[in-house]
């Protein structure tokens, strides 16, 4: 029983030291000034950002489109906490959260499952100034939109609960959908069906409602929505899906 207590202390212990590290972190990322901290009489060294930083992060950052230059592990776990660094040919985004220190991606449109997007008459392929992406989708004329977007668990933060968004911007002529819905699963394990029966209704502009999931405008101009939530466990668990389906676009 005494060794059971003195591990579960340890582990304690641990847990605590990294929330420590985290907030000087958080606090360092907000102070650019900030140089050095003395915390529970210990100074805040290479090491302690090391561990800050995911266990992968040099196989995440050897993805990064620019080389990625930093002169300290600080630096580095301060960099991805204030900006996005793009992956794989530009097709996703990568970025630590600044509060949790959990890893988050973002996925381009031309990675996503867009029902109809070769269709010249439903959708066109174009850049925004605005958009980290080079490449971005513009939906026109369309009855029904169908967006999924897929995600391996073994890339996320193990043992955390994630939060999936569809980020957008609103035409000039925007028509609101008829109904919106935004479904999670993983597909290893779950059917369309079953999954739809679990789907979230969506309002894809600023609304008075007390039902569903609306969508807010974020600090950089573009909206958000969130499809739906899932914990990430160990990342065995294969691909997780966020889905939107929307149907009677209405122009």
């Amino acid at each position: 029983m005494s060794q059971n207590y003195d591990n579960w202390e340890r582990v304690v212990q641990a847990v605590l030291q990294r929330e420590e590290l985290r907030q000087v972190a958080l606090y360092s990322s907000r102070e650019p000034s900030f140089s050095s901290i003395s915390s529970s009489s210990n100074t805040i060294n290479e090491t302690d950002w090391d561990r800050l930083l995911p266990s992968d992060y040099e196989d995440i950052i050897a993805r990064s489109v620019t080389p990625v230059a930093y002169a300290t592990k600080k630096d580095l776990y301060l960099s991805l906490c204030d900006s996005p660094m793009l992956l794989d040919e530009g097709k996703m985004s990568f970025q630590l959260d600044k509060t949790t220190g959990k890893k988050c991606y973002m996925i381009g449109a031309r990675e996503l499952e867009i029902l109809g997007a070769d269709d010249p008459m439903s959708f066109k392929w174009t850049s925004h100034k605005d958009s980290r992406f080079s490449t971005m989708i513009e939906l026109l004329r369309i009855w029904w939109v169908d967006i999924r977007g897929r995600i391996e668990t073994q890339m996320l933060s193990p043992k955390t609960r994630y939060a999936a968004y569809l980020v957008f911007k609103l035409g000039k002529y925007f028509r609101r959908f008829e109904s919106a819905k935004g479904i999670i699963k993983y597909v290893n394990y779950d059917e369309d069906y079953e999954a739809e029966k679990r789907a979230a209704t969506l309002h894809l502009e600023p609304v008075k409602s007390k039902n569903g999931k609306i969508a807010v405008r974020r600090s950089d101009g573009w909206m958000e929505v969130q499809l739906g939530m899932f914990y990430n466990d160990l990342g065995e668990d294969g691909q997780v899906e966020a889905r939107l389906m929307g149907k009677k676009y209405l122009y």
